[in-house]
């Protein structure tokens, strides 16, 4: 089993900053085999060379899917080109504005990022329990050393008593640009995003029966 972890929006919370968000969405994409991930990796590089590079200059090609760059259109070719359906998607969508003042701080915002990670691992329990010996939990890299330690230890000691004994879990932490799924899963949790923030649903309406877990945190 492989999970691609992402977000969208930030953690600020300096709301007079028309910047600043008023959610941030945390989503995962499951993979239940290895066929699938290669299913994603080679829509998404399709996708890049047959829409996105044929409208670019060489100096200025992108090597990335990204939710806010990309184009409506592309977004649909690429899931067009999707060859298998054995893939789920979980989001948590957190309500800044009923957070904490105590979480509001640069440390305060690292532990409830961890907190919101679990809460939404969480809800795979179910999957989790039937996974197979292995369970790969790949998070797009934006932490330092420190912090991906401190992620890392939280998130084993907590999924530790959802997987099976004899299922061991892997964290890594990997550039989008290297790794076409964590792009997938940018897609997908922009789409979620834009539905809660700016209640825009085209993109989200094109994969919403996907989507198995939704919840808006702190409504």
């Amino acid at each position: 089993m492989y999970i691609y972890l992402d977000e969208s929006g930030d953690l600020g919370f300096n709301f007079r900053n028309k910047k600043t968000t008023k959610r941030f969405v945390i989503t995962l994409l499951i993979c239940f085999s290895n066929k699938t991930r290669r299913s994603f990796r080679k829509a998404v590089r399709r996708t890049i060379r047959n829409k996105v590079h044929r409208k670019m200059t060489k100096k200025l090609k992108t090597h990335e899917l990204k939710g806010t760059r990309t184009s409506f259109e592309v977004k649909k070719y690429f899931l067009q080109n999707l060859r298998d359906e054995n893939w789920e998607v979980y989001s948590l969508i957190l309500n800044k504005i009923r957070v904490n003042k105590s979480l509001r701080t640069k440390q305060g915002q690292k532990k409830l990022y961890n907190y919101l990670a679990r809460v939404l691992l969480e809800q795979v329990s179910i999957r989790l329990k039937a996974a197979p010996k292995t369970v790969e939990l790949i998070v797009d890299k934006s932490k330092n050393t420190a912090e991906i330690k401190d992620f890392n230890n939280y998130l084993e000691c907590q999924l530790d008593a959802l997987l099976p004994l004899d299922t061991k879990l892997n964290i890594y932490h990997l550039k989008s640009t290297e790794t076409p799924e964590l792009q997938a899963v940018d897609l997908f949790c922009w789409g979620i995003f834009r539905k809660y923030e700016r209640e825009d649903f085209k993109w989200y309406d094109c994969f919403k029966d996907k989507v198995k877990f939704e919840t808006e945190y702190l409504k």
